[in-house]
């Protein structure tokens, strides 16, 4: 149950309050101000198909309940009420979702999912919050972190959780880019409720509704987020938050419910975190250049223009060879070689996608199924910067999981560095079904 997070109106000590004022004994000292709690209101966003899950991620099943379960108990407990926002057609089936005040259908875009959500509350609302619903793992703290930001009197009109990036970071041109003064953002993000009322007043368009604040001119300040507070985007990163959720309710008796643990406290069968059955496999693939002029060079699925085309029984593509090697070899399938032999006439000049298809066909036959796969081509030429994108949505919907390519240099050392060949090797991580 969530608790009372208006004023208190419970009387002073007793004794107090009478207004007589006895000789000889000194007067009460006046009680301090009360300090009232703000009215706080929640807005779940869990509109949106899931594209790269696979589905709509904030309907699969975390540790027993559906993902958006989890990310409304992030706020509910901090909110005087929750309004959720789902797809239309999910609005008459949808799974019980404790502690949520209302439920409205989405639009096209987030902007107009959040303005639906607006709609829905009451006009009593001071802090609005606005939350993902792919996000189970924010805690009170995090969550009171916002609230207090935007709620005390030089409270700003904004406010984000954000945390430090790690990660070496480089522009799209192969710039190093400086990561001392970048977070990466997290939500629950806290508005002063006016404020976020009168900038969606005209139906903008932004990926958060931070950037709408400041885009008004009013200030929006970052607090301190969670490193643990992640967003489910594939499915491997369920395995993480149930990892996460477990460990909280081990460690952690506020976490636990009796609907879930022993009177030990010790966590009933179904609700351990399941060992995942994971594999992987690594891959390698080499092609020289051919003096054949009719030949095209084709990397990841893509045709490379004005670069030679590369010697090979199908069409040479060394991206799509070591990706389908590493599949294969992560649950034991054997090699390229021995699915698609080069003595095999009818694979002349075959499209590599079209084998690797084949390849995520019989793993899916095996009961398994990519995670994530990670390719390095190392060549002096062609440049791969201004196809590395277009290569990386082929790859992935392909394989049916995200696939990340990078480009390397042999700095002039062998065959490779003088621009004889091309290699490519992969490693993919894959899940049993």
């Amino acid at each position: 149950m969530r608790p009372d997070l208006k004023g208190s109106d419970a009387p002073g000590p007793q004794g107090g309050g009478t207004g007589v004022s006895t000789p000889g004994v000194a007067p009460p000292e006046a009680e301090p101000p009360e300090v009232r709690s703000p009215e706080v209101w929640s807005i779940v966003v869990a509109a949106g198909s899931g594209r790269r899950f696979g589905g709509a991620k904030q309907f699969a099943e975390l540790m027993g309940r559906p993902l958006l379960a989890w990310a409304v108990d992030s706020v509910a407990q901090l909110s005087n009420g929750v309004v959720v926002v789902v797809p239309a057609e999910r609005l008459a089936d949808l799974p019980p979702l404790p502690d949520v005040d209302r439920v409205v259908a989405g639009g096209a875009t987030r902007s107009e999912s959040v303005r639906a959500g607006l709609a829905a509350l009451p006009a009593s609302a001071e802090v609005i919050l606005v939350h993902d619903g792919a996000r189970p793992l924010a805690d009170m703290q995090l969550v009171r972190r916002v609230i207090d930001a935007v709620s005390r009197p030089d409270g700003a009109a904004g406010a984000l959780p954000g945390v430090a990036v790690t990660d070496t970071l480089r522009s799209i041109d192969g710039a190093p880019v400086d990561r001392a003064g970048l977070v990466a953002v997290q939500t629950p993000q806290g508005f002063q409720a006016n404020l976020l009322r009168s900038v969606h007043a005209s139906s903008p368009e932004a990926t958060d509704d931070a950037s709408l604040i400041e885009a008004a001119g009013h200030r929006v300040v970052v607090v301190d987020g969670d490193p643990t507070n992640l967003k489910v985007t594939d499915p491997s990163d369920l395995w993480v938050a149930k990892a996460q959720l477990a460990e909280r309710r081990r460690t952690d008796p506020d976490e636990r419910s009796g609907d879930h643990t022993g009177e030990d406290g010790v966590m009933a069968d179904e609700e351990r975190t399941p060992v995942p059955d994971l594999r992987v496999g690594n891959g390698f693939d080499i092609h020289r250049f051919s003096d054949d002029p009719d030949r095209h060079c084709v990397l990841g699925g893509v045709r490379i223009p004005d670069t030679p085309g590369l010697v090979a029984h199908s069409d040479g593509d060394p991206v799509a060879h070591a990706v389908a090697e590493a599949l294969l070899g992560a649950v034991g399938l054997g090699d390229l070689g021995s699915h698609f032999p080069d003595t095999d006439p009818s694979h002349a000049n075959a499209d590599s996608m079209v084998l690797l298809a084949e390849v995520v066909g019989k793993l899916a036959d095996a009961g398994w199924s990519a995670v994530n796969v990670d390719c390095s081509v190392i060549a002096e030429r062609p440049k791969l910067a201004p196809h590395r994108d277009e290569m990386v949505a082929r790859l992935s919907e392909v394989v049916g999981a995200p696939v990340s390519v990078k480009g390397r240099r042999a700095e002039g050392v062998g065959a490779l560095g003088s621009g004889e060949a091309i290699v490519a090797l992969a490693s993919a991580l894959v899940a049993r079904r």
